[in-house]
């Protein structure tokens, strides 16, 4: 209609503007929030890996989800904040240097060279007391309370209400609690920096102050062995023994490392193996240059806590096939207080390849476990193969032996190894062996195989005598491929048993076959292979769970060696 007012062309333009405007500002006000709190979120990370960096405590991140715990500056709980993996302080993101000026983390050595041994005072530090810990003086219940409340001390571990700390409690000597026969007390440090000044070697002195009973333990953990678990027991070491005697082998390699042992009275050290069975043989390797060093007093003997897949050693020694945080740190370190040494046989195996006048280099290995050519060398080969692919895949145990169980399956039907027999010579102590239709050749040095198979004593009315890891002798057994590996693992068949030997001799005459020592295989042409003895390796057995049939396998060898000799003239 002619008296209707038409809109003015510019609040139509307004009207899209306005639209426009608030269009842009619902898009770009949430991506401009978000690249704000990423970038005080990486300034707040920079921040604190720049103290982390520069601290003297050994901070570890962690929040509420991960440990609900108290700050020990503000009191409040912690959200956002770190712990010292040293001394266990815990403090919120927001009282780290606070924390830093205000705490003191444990002392590895004394500042005053004029203290003696027996002056260590306690370290206290309040709150976050463990769980179900007690009063030293009231014996009653610590840290039940929901806040921050209670003492510990960080070197005995000892706990003691608010209320029932008094003067005379703060002044009182430490006495490193529990484990102070596995300590190295900072002070010894001490008197062994000032003795080394002094060019004084005698460092038995002050041995004998500590007691008859001290034997310090040195901790060597793998921090990628297996499920990852090492970072955590460094800590959990850490607290409860001298953070300067544990030990990442990823970051200092076993013979750095096992120089320690230098520093502590002879025969008197022992070393604490966290990992799998190659992280063994790596320090019992840097064990042998300290005999080439001229070092053999202060060998140390070697126990394992078992990280990785395998851990057949680990089980032969009586420590289990795998540990996964079933017991507490606590109690691993009391299991090796109570450990017997026992001697383990070390092998060297030496490869030799077949070509003109014998130019090729000679390979040279040093065998603990088992040395093997066959099905279970190919499952490992190609195991190891695709875990270099992709590492990040292969972090779980299970998922291990689900890969591995995958691959035997396969050569099941394929048998890549078939008609081994025509393929290789085998010779025991110079004698040559003729051998039935085989697909692998196992050589034992350890009673377990596998990831827990007993092989050579084998199953049902068929046992032989257990085969022992310090006589001297290797056992060696034949399979007839992979699904005969399978059974032998199910206990549902027994191997070939080719017999015994000092000296074992293999040579492969034509094609490539997979061989493996110790878990670390490859692809092998022509060549001939010899497996000698090189050495003896102190090894700490632990009794506490074991068998019948493990006592007898640990017997004294003046009662076996009538059982020796049979076992040498089984039929080959």
């Amino acid at each position: 209609m002619e008296g209707e007012k038409r809109p003015a062309p510019y609040e139509g333009l307004f009207a899209d503007g306005h639209l426009v405007l608030w269009t842009l500002c619902s898009v770009l006000l949430p991506v401009f929030i978000t690249f704000w709190c990423s970038l005080q979120r990486s300034r707040r990370q920079l921040h604190r890996r720049d103290i982390f960096r520069k601290s003297k405590h050994g901070w570890r991140d962690t929040d509420l989800f991960s440990h609900p715990t108290y700050c020990c500056v503000c009191a409040q709980h912690i959200l956002q904040g770190a712990f010292c993996d040293c001394c266990g302080l815990r403090v919120d993101e927001g009282c780290l240097k606070k924390a830093d000026k205000r705490f003191h983390c444990k002392e590895i050595m004394l500042k005053n060279d004029s203290k003696a041994l027996d002056a260590m005072h306690h370290h206290w530090i309040r709150g976050n007391v463990p769980l179900c810990s007690y009063c030293v003086v009231c014996k009653q219940q610590c840290g039940s309370q929901p806040k921050l409340c209670d003492y510990r001390c960080i070197w005995c571990q000892k706990t003691v209400h608010d209320e029932c700390m008094k003067n005379s409690l703060k002044n009182e000597q430490c006495d490193f609690g529990e484990f102070k026969n596995l300590i190295i007390p900072p002070s010894y440090l001490t008197s062994i920096n000032q003795m080394r000044k002094d060019k004084k070697t005698d460092y038995a002195v002050l041995a004998s102050k500590l007691g008859k009973q001290w034997t310090p333990l040195i901790i060597l953990a793998n921090s990628r062995s297996g499920t990852n678990m090492g970072e955590g027991l460094l800590g959990e070491f850490r607290i409860l023994l001298n953070p300067v005697q544990v030990f990442d082998v990823t970051k200092t390699p076993p013979v750095k490392a096992l120089q320690l042992c230098t520093l502590l009275p002879y025969y008197s050290a022992r070393v604490l193996v966290c990992g799998g069975d190659g992280t063994v043989g790596w320090v019992l390797d840097a064990v042998d240059e300290m005999k080439i060093k001229g070092q053999e007093k202060y060998i140390p003997q070697v126990a394992v806590l078992p990280l990785g897949t395998g851990n057949d050693l680990s089980n032969t020694l009586g420590w289990g096939t795998g540990y996964a945080g079933e017991i507490p740190v606590a109690q691993v370190l009391r299991n090796v207080m109570e450990a017997d040494g026992v001697k383990l046989d070390r092998w060297k195996v030496q490869v030799t390849n077949k070509g003109y006048y014998n130019l090729r280099k000679l390979k040279e290995f040093t065998m603990n476990n088992y040395f093997s050519v066959g099905p279970d060398a190919l499952m490992a080969l190609n195991f190891h193969a695709h875990r270099e692919k992709a590492p990040s895949l292969f972090s779980s145990r299970i998922l291990n032996k689900a890969v591995y169980l995958f691959y035997g399956t396969k050569d099941c039907l394929v048998q890549e190894c078939k008609d081994l027999n025509k393929k290789v010579e085998l010779e025991l102590d110079g004698e040559r062996v003729e051998l039935p239709n085989l697909e692998g050749i196992i050589v034992l040095n350890i009673g377990y195989w596998g990831g827990g198979c007993r092989l050579w004593e084998g199953m049902g009315d068929e046992t032989y005598p257990l085969a022992r890891h310090d006589d001297g002798l290797l056992e060696v057994v034949g399979v007839y491929g992979s699904f005969h590996c399978a059974q032998i693992q199910v206990k549902l068949a027994n191997p070939f048993r080719i017999g015994q030997a000092h000296t074992v001799r293999l040579i492969l005459k034509c094609s490539m076959m997979p061989m493996q020592v110790d878990g670390e295989p490859w692809a092998q042409g022509p060549c001939t292979v010899t497996i000698t003895h090189k050495t003896h390796a102190l090894m700490l057995y632990f009794s506490g769970e074991q068998t019948d049939d493990d006592i007898s396998s640990t017997s004294d060898p003046e009662d076996t060696k009538e059982t020796d000799i049979a076992k040498r003239e089984s039929p080959r």
